[in-house]
């Protein structure tokens, strides 16, 4: 057995991480070809896996313990020679991934692994919501002679699916002409504000996917990714917003990216093993 297959998310207990037990999947998705800037997030996975060892597993906010329905981590998806190879494979192993009764989580590696994964959800859920929390937009239709690249990440669903971006603060001009205006939420218009929760809801189908970039976070809590940009998203809105949507709509599965761990640094990866941790929780809370 490899160090990573000894491993369980959060030290839970082995019989609760079978792929046969466990109603929670968690795929890491170490790849990190594309980002054009700060690297390092093909390092995130194991950086989160040791924060959240170190994690209280009840939750407070929701009376629970979601570790209870099992969470099974596969072997990560790796080994790319090409950004084109791995949306290819990512797509492919999704779609064999839905073919199981499982809930499906994904664990980056950079954005662009979020392409492939959620084809698969978009040809699988047919009237789906993609809600992207990110402080980027991320609209290019090619960017560096690839479409799959990290730029690229959400204009594949701004085109298949029904897009809701949250937290957008950077983008290139040439963006403007791919983003819906009544389906974004930037950043500055919604610090300090909750009114915009009851909208970004009111404009979700029954299904949603989240995309989760941890830059969609204030630098100044979450420093550790390629490109930290100040001007972000606080913990307690996020929190706030997230469990409204799990609440109201049906999450059909999420991943989590752009993690890219700092040395002697813990509070980015504790960070995100509570983010991840709090998102399942609200999943099963209702």
């Amino acid at each position: 057995m490899t160090d990573l297959e000894m491993q369980t998310f959060g030290g839970i207990p082995m019989d609760l991480a079978t792929a046969e037990r466990a109603e929670i999947y968690l795929q890491s998705i170490p790849y990190d070809g594309t980002s054009t800037w700060g690297k390092g997030a093909d390092y995130g996975f194991g950086a989160f896996l040791e924060a959240a060892s170190n994690m209280e597993l009840y939750d407070i906010e929701t009376d629970s313990e979601v570790y209870l329905r099992g969470i099974h981590m596969p072997i990560p998806w790796s080994g790319y020679d090409s950004p084109e190879a791995m949306y290819q494979a990512t797509l492919e192993s999704t779609r064999a991934l839905l073919e199981q009764d499982k809930f499906l989580t994904f664990f980056g590696g950079e954005h662009s692994v979020s392409i492939g994964v959620i084809q698969a959800h978009y040809e699988r859920y047919r009237d789906l919501t993609v809600l992207q929390i990110d402080a980027h937009a991320d609209l290019r239709p090619a960017y560096e002679g690839t479409a799959y690249n990290h730029a690229c990440a959400l204009f594949d669903a701004s085109q298949k699916t029904n897009l809701i971006q949250v937290g957008i603060r950077s983008m290139d001009v040439t963006e403007k002409e791919h983003m819906n205006y009544e389906q974004t939420y930037f950043a500055h218009d919604i610090l300090g504000k909750t009114e915009w929760i009851d909208r970004a809801i009111g404009q979700m189908t029954d299904d949603v996917y989240i995309t989760f970039d941890l830059d969609a976070f204030d630098s100044s809590i979450m420093p550790a990714t390629g490109t930290p940009e100040p001007g972000g998203l606080d913990w307690h809105l996020v929190m706030t917003f997230l469990r409204r949507v799990f609440v109201e709509r049906r999450v059909v599965g999420f991943d989590i990216v752009e993690l890219a761990p700092i040395e002697g640094m813990h509070a980015p990866q504790y960070l995100a093993a509570k983010l991840y941790y709090k998102m399942l929780s609200y999943k099963y809370s209702k």
